[in-house]
């Protein structure tokens, strides 16, 4: 599965070589896609290259090939960059004062709370999340503390020596900090989300994986919003 962005450089590299034979350079992908940094076009490279959409070429400049194209996709013309579609987050707006409410947890019992599963985060490459309240979850009460929670489900392995599997569902406290170390829901750029450990570096922010496999990402604070904490977690056998 893709996220918008992801599809949409596809389908823009697949139509410029197309119509000129070359794949296009960082600078013209990040201006079709209305990125403000290259580094954002480089993990939407990686992303499909991991994915299976495109390879790179050994020792030749700007040699990208295109495998796949997702189903049902029509490649958009070259002269055209692709529009700028919905931009994925956790949870819809991204600004605090318009911030809507999260459905509301409720009490089933004693021993159980049901709390809006929100869709998926990636642990791993960063994905887009889903946005709708697809269903509910029930979990203990007293893995909730005060404020909004709601819950997410895990793709990916990059948190697995945190006890973060495939599968799993992370329960998250809607919060927009967090302290060194929290294990966090974090929006990339407006563009992608995902689940990771936060590490503050002097005037930077790390994003750190529990699995070797994974890269430590390093991000500018304006680059990077805190969507949720993790507070618990819930795994089906």
């Amino acid at each position: 599965m893709l996220t918008q962005k992801q599809k949409e450089l596809l389908l823009f590299i697949h139509a410029r070589m197309q119509d000129e034979g070359v794949p296009p350079s960082f600078d013209e992908m990040r201006d079709a896609l209305d990125l403000k940094s290259k580094s954002g076009i480089h993990r939407l490279i990686t992303a499909l290259v991991e994915r299976g959409f495109i390879r790179r070429l050994p020792h030749r400049a700007r040699a990208i090939e295109v495998i796949k194209l997702p189903e049902n996709s029509l490649p958009a013309p070259a002269h055209e960059p692709p529009r700028r579609g919905f931009q994925p987050s956790v949870i819809e707006g991204d600004r605090r004062s318009s911030e809507p409410s999260l459905p509301p947890a409720y009490q089933i019992d004693s021993r159980s709370v049901c709390v809006p599963l929100m869709g998926r985060i990636a642990a791993g490459v960063p994905i887009s999340a889903i946005q709708n309240h697809s269903s509910d979850i029930t979990c203990p009460p007293d893995m909730l503390g005060s404020g909004e929670h709601y819950a997410l489900e895990v793709k990916g392995d990059s948190m697995i020596e945190a006890g973060i599997h495939d599968g799993d569902t992370v329960i998250v406290r809607r919060c927009h900090s967090a302290e060194n170390g929290d294990i966090v829901v974090a929006l990339v750029e407006k563009e992608e989300a995902t689940l990771k450990r936060l590490r503050k570096k002097g005037s930077t922010i790390a994003l750190e994986a529990a699995n070797p496999a994974y890269e430590t990402r390093i991000f500018r604070p304006d680059q990077v919003d805190i969507q949720g904490r993790l507070v618990g977690l819930i795994r089906k056998y």
